[in-house]
């Protein structure tokens, strides 16, 4: 029964401990990563911008379900397991930077993306810009301290270069 009582007290200690330290930490990040790719800049803002075939080069997708546009500029959900997460274009200059968001409120999370593609040499340079935001103290720890602010570039930009046909996308932060 004591260690029962002291299983549970640890637990209890750690929890505490994770919630004080997410609440230290601030509410918003920026996180930056830049790739280069073989392929030109029309190719790279071909591939972003299809939100219809992300599933098929993007591995943390289920589906997508393209919503109607606001404001002229596209709209949709991209579905993961039972979640699904909706996002909106806000600004869109072809084919050298996309500004999308995350349009669902009530999230522990939000934020937006910029990407910005320029050529470079034969090639492209991608830069995406994160300005997220973690709303939930538990949430903040766990994306500072255990999955990584930049984790989810990561994921992407090693999508993309499967997608452009790149061996990869080498990155830098």
């Amino acid at each position: 029964m004591k260690w029962v009582i002291a299983a549970v007290g640890t637990l209890v200690f750690l929890l505490g401990g994770v919630y004080a330290v997410g609440l230290s930490l601030p509410q918003n990040h920026i996180a930056v990563r830049t790739a280069r790719s073989a392929q030109p800049p029309e190719s790279v803002w071909a591939a972003i911008t299809d939100v219809a075939s992300f599933p098929a080069w993007r591995s943390d997708l289920d589906s997508v379900e393209r919503l109607p546009p606001r404001a002229g500029m596209m709209v949709w959900r991209e579905i993961s397991g039972n979640e699904g997460i909706t996002y909106q274009a806000d600004e869109s200059e072809k084919p050298a930077r996309l500004v999308t968001r995350i349009a669902d409120r009530g999230l522990p999370f939000g934020g937006s993306w910029e990407i910005g593609i320029a050529p470079d040499g034969t090639g492209s340079r991608i830069s995406i810009t994160e300005k997220g935001e973690v709303y939930n103290p538990v949430f903040r720890f766990v994306s500072r301290f255990v999955i990584g602010h930049s984790a989810t570039i990561d994921k992407y930009l090693s999508d993309l270069a499967v997608r452009l046909g790149d061996a990869k996308v080498s990155s830098s932060g």
